[in-house]
């Protein structure tokens, strides 16, 4: 009995705490509650912690049994709000993305701390417009191992003997190639080639073409050691080594021009920073496009993990995945969407065009599912017409921009896209009609205004194309600022006599899209040796400009043989480049391909240079008669690749009233000897003799270029 009372009396004991002073000076007794109980506020919390635990369990029980609250929608909402606020955040740490991929992460705040090298990325690049497809100015790779289709009329690799071919064109000169008022085309690579767009009938047909007929530009680095040795270079571009500027290019920085002109362009010069502020904003403001429908949002976490394996590169894993959601959801046009992001991927990385056919076949698939989300149903489309376009597809990529823009009928880009595919067909008129649709709902539309201008000047209506491709220009908008239309509104102004063309040649070289204010080619290899005139000893085709000296009374009676039979062989020159006057070509050979027709009148000629593989190989020139009569006069142009040399032989040359300028220098033609120069620099030509002039005009590869790059450039 005495050892059950002392735990009491013990715990009666422990339980008086002595009074307490606080820092107030007050005594409190016991440190507990007003009724100075037993145990205090200990038990009380406990108490109040267990009740409320019981009424929170009995009200979650009530809650789900009279099924109270509706727990998905709950749920939803939560995600919902995550997402939403996710974005937001996202949004306004854009501007921090220096690995451009759209959203600010860890290795973006590896850069920002220094601790690791923002990854270079061109200006203007967009995830849309990562594709296989190559800037212009980009050097071509060295091409994978890997199988690909030889086009039945290609030379091959290791053959030196040209293409023959029944006939060409004796007029088209390849100055008429930069014509085009389309973006610049694409570089595309060795083993995964654009179809002819001729071949093109059918929007879906599957037929796969491997000839590149594209024109497009292949730029390629030299090696370090060069088989011709260069002294100073007369452009001072990346395109060539730097030098000091020749009196030519000092006379061109101070010519005289109005000021209001000169600031306007200083004007355009500040364009890019604040574009790219602005785009900053743009970015951070623009919502994320909403592509998946009410089923879709039920398999979204299935979608996101499909999703994911596309992002971190691992295409075919991610192609497997889409694949087994779209047989597992076929009516999921989320699913079907991802399955042709994948198989574009695969394509991309395979450099496989059937691929790309499957591509382009479930971008229409995903279109056509009922209940399609409209901003996957625009992305789909859009990009089913991109890549049709890239396989040579016009007509199929203009019939899905012209669903595209009546479904979407106020989207002002669509139609600006549209109006590209109708250039692509060299439909100029139906491109007209709809630049003419978009300007009038939006009249400052800078994109449309810099085609506009081209159709219009492509109509030989100088005038009034000046100001569309000036405001166009000025606009800085995205898809106005290509060297073409800088290009043509220089070549416009020059034909309107305003020197102020030389300010927005200059413009374009800061711009990168030419090498130098004269040098305005746009279909150039980097590093080649840079300069307008040229010796036979600079050149290293000796042999070849000896042969043509020896024999040039034979090659000419050959040509007047052929003039005198009045056969009509001599075509008359429609590239738009005379003022005035009479102009005739006569092609014996072109892109490297032999006219046999017109080799069988002159078949000495054709004879001599059969072994020439420079020039009878140069798949970016001519070989060709020249005829011009008094009176004519050749506007300054220039050619459209640094690729190649133009060799001038005389044959018939009037004493006096004949000459050629090519910079600042000007040169006259003499009978039996050989010019030679680099037509990517300007030139010019006027004939004011009292008869005709008569010289034979050869193309030869620039000396620098090595023989891989002669056998794998585009021809042009």
């Amino acid at each position: 009995m005495a050892q059950r009372k002392t735990p009491r009396s013990h715990s009666r004991k422990e339980a008086k705490v002595p009074p307490v002073e606080s820092k107030n000076g007050k005594r409190t007794e016991g440190g507990g509650d007003a009724g100075g109980g037993g145990g205090g506020p200990k038990y009380s919390m406990f108490t109040w912690f267990v009740v409320l635990a019981l009424l929170g369990v009995w009200s979650s029980v009530a809650v789900v049994y009279f099924d109270i609250v509706d727990y998905d929608s709950v749920i939803a909402r939560a995600k919902d709000f995550h997402m939403n606020f996710s974005q937001v955040l996202q949004g306004k740490l854009t501007a921090y993305d220096t690995d451009g991929d759209g959203d600010f992460d860890v290795e973006d705040a590896k850069v920002l701390l220094g601790l690791k090298e923002a990854d270079k990325t061109n200006v203007g690049d967009s995830p849309e417009e990562k594709t296989v497809l190559k800037p212009e100015d980009v050097s071509e790779p060295e091409a994978p191992e890997l199988q690909r289709e030889e086009p039945a009329d290609a030379t091959s690799p290791g053959t030196s003997t040209p293409e023959e071919t029944p006939s060409v064109s004796g007029s088209e000169d390849v100055e008429s190639e930069i014509q085009a008022a389309v973006p610049l085309p694409p570089l595309v690579e060795d083993d995964f080639v654009p179809d002819d767009p001729r071949d093109s009938t059918h929007p879906h047909e599957d037929d796969v073409i491997t000839i590149d007929s594209t024109g497009v530009l292949l730029e390629e680095t030299l090696p370090e050691e060069s088989s011709v040795k260069s002294g100073q270079y007369v452009t001072s571009s990346r395109l060539s080594q730097e030098a000091e500027p020749t009196e030519a290019e000092k006379h061109s920085e101070e010519r005289a021009e109005p000021e209001p002109e000169r600031e306007k362009l200083k004007e355009t010069e500040n364009i890019p920073e604040a574009e790219a502020e602005h785009k900053l904003k743009e970015k951070a403001k623009k919502k994320k496009p909403k592509l998946l429908n009410k089923f879709d949002k039920t398999i979204k976490a299935e979608i996101d993990a499909a999703e994911k394996l596309l992002k971190k590169g691992k295409a075919e894993e991610a192609l497997r995945a889409f694949e087994a959601l779209v047989q597992q959801y076929p009516q999921s046009p989320r699913a079907l969407y991802g399955k042709a992001q994948a198989e574009d991927e695969v394509a991309e990385k395979l450099r496989s065009n059937d691929m790309l056919q499957r591509a382009i076949n479930s971008y229409r698939e995903a279109a056509e599912l009922p209940d399609v989300a409209p901003d996957l149903l625009k992305a789909a489309l859009k990009r089913r017409a991109e890549r049709q376009q890239f396989l040579g597809r016009m007509r199929g990529s203009l019939a899905t921009l012209e669903k595209l823009v009546q479904i979407f009928p106020d989207d002002v880009s669509l139609k600006n896209d549209l109006g590209v595919a109708h250039l692509l067909l060299g439909d100029n008129k139906g491109a007209k009609k709809v630049y003419e649709e978009v300007l009038e709902a939006a009249p400052g539309n800078g994109f449309a205004k810099v085609h506009y201008g081209f159709i219009l000047k492509s109509e030989n209506k100088i005038a009034e194309s000046i100001p569309y491709l000036k405001e166009g220009l000025e606009s800085g908008e995205p898809g106005t600022d290509d060297g073409r239309f800088y290009f043509h509104l220089g070549d416009a102004l020059q034909r309107a006599g305003d020197d102020s063309a030389y300010d927005w040649y200059e413009l374009g070289h800061k711009r990168g899209h030419f090498a130098s204010v004269w040098q305005r080619s746009l279909y150039n290899v980097k590093g080649l040796k840079a300069q307008p005139w040229w010796t036979p000893k600079e050149t290293g085709y000796t042999d070849l400009v000896k042969t043509l000296e020896r024999n040039w009374r034979t090659i000419r009676d050959e040509a007047l043989a052929v003039m005198d039979q009045n056969t009509g062989l001599f075509v008359p020159e429609e590239e738009n480049l005379r003022e005035k006057g009479e102009w005739g070509q006569y092609t014996l050979w072109q892109q490297g391909k032999k006219d046999g027709n017109s080799c069988q009148g002159v078949q000495k000629t054709c004879s001599l240079l059969e072994r020439y593989t420079e020039a009878t190989g140069c798949k970016r020139g001519q070989i060709k008669f020249s005829v011009m009569q008094p009176g004519t006069h050749v506007w300054p142009h220039t050619g459209p690749t640094n690729c190649r040399l133009r060799m001038h032989l005389g044959l018939v040359v009037p004493k006096h009233g004949c000459r050629i300028r090519c910079t600042n220098q000007t040169r006259e033609w003499e009978e039996g000897k050989v010019l030679i120069f680099d037509d990517s620099f300007e030139h010019e030509v006027w004939q004011d003799a009292v008869s005709y002039r008569l010289i034979f005009i050869v193309d030869v590869w620039h000396p620098e270029l090595t023989q891989h790059q002669r056998q794998t450039l585009s021809a042009i």
